[in-house]
């Protein structure tokens, strides 16, 4: 194990974790003191010519297809669903960063086939699993709502937005966080019978 090599990565893992961290709240700061206009990107009218016949809320505007509104005076409802298409990807990261880095960290100090490396690679694994879909329909529902309340005419219900492929690497994070705490069980059985 090259140990040079993995303290660097979780040193740089535990930056970047924390750069995320600062950018969620920059941001959250920086919208929340904003007073200028919101705006929303719909795929709802694609292809059509609507912004006519549609009826939106005062003090919206609309693109020529109708797929981009922006309210000039938001209310206090709108400028939180502006943030939470936003910061919900920023926390997820910056938390994955952290337990990443955690998880380095615990294989620099005790090494990579330890009890306390599987569990931290299944809590791992179990977060990009579940936070994947929560943090997609948070900003699925944020955006959808703030379209809803620039054009009370659509209809549309919550969707899930953001890369949801990455379940895929969750879950093989916690099956290989089982196969390493077996691993770790056996050995330590193999120890006791010697």
């Amino acid at each position: 194990m090259n140990t040079r090599l993995t303290r660097a990565l979780a040193s740089v893992t535990f930056a970047l974790a924390v750069l995320s961290g600062l950018t969620f709240v920059g941001t959250a700061g920086a919208h929340l003191l904003d007073d200028g206009a919101v705006c929303a990107q719909t795929d709802f009218w694609r292809n059509a010519t609507l912004a006519d016949q549609l009826s939106a809320g005062t003090g919206v505007t609309m693109s020529s297809t109708a797929t981009r509104l922006c309210q000039e005076s938001p209310s206090a409802g709108q400028r939180v669903a502006d943030l939470g298409g936003e910061l919900p990807w920023l926390l997820f990261g910056a938390l994955a960063l952290l337990l990443f880095s955690r998880l380095l960290k615990a294989v620099l100090l005790q090494g990579p086939f330890t009890d306390a490396v599987a569990q931290r690679l299944s809590v791992l694994g179990w977060f990009i699993t579940a936070g994947t879909p929560l943090a997609a329909l948070v900003v699925g529902w944020s955006q959808s709502w703030l379209v809803g309340s620039m054009a009370p005419t659509v209809g549309s219900g919550p969707t899930l937005s953001g890369p949801l492929v990455l379940v895929l690497p969750g879950l093989a994070a916690v099956i290989m966080g089982k196969i390493m705490r077996e691993g770790v069980r056996m050995r330590e059985d193999l120890e006791g019978t010697i």
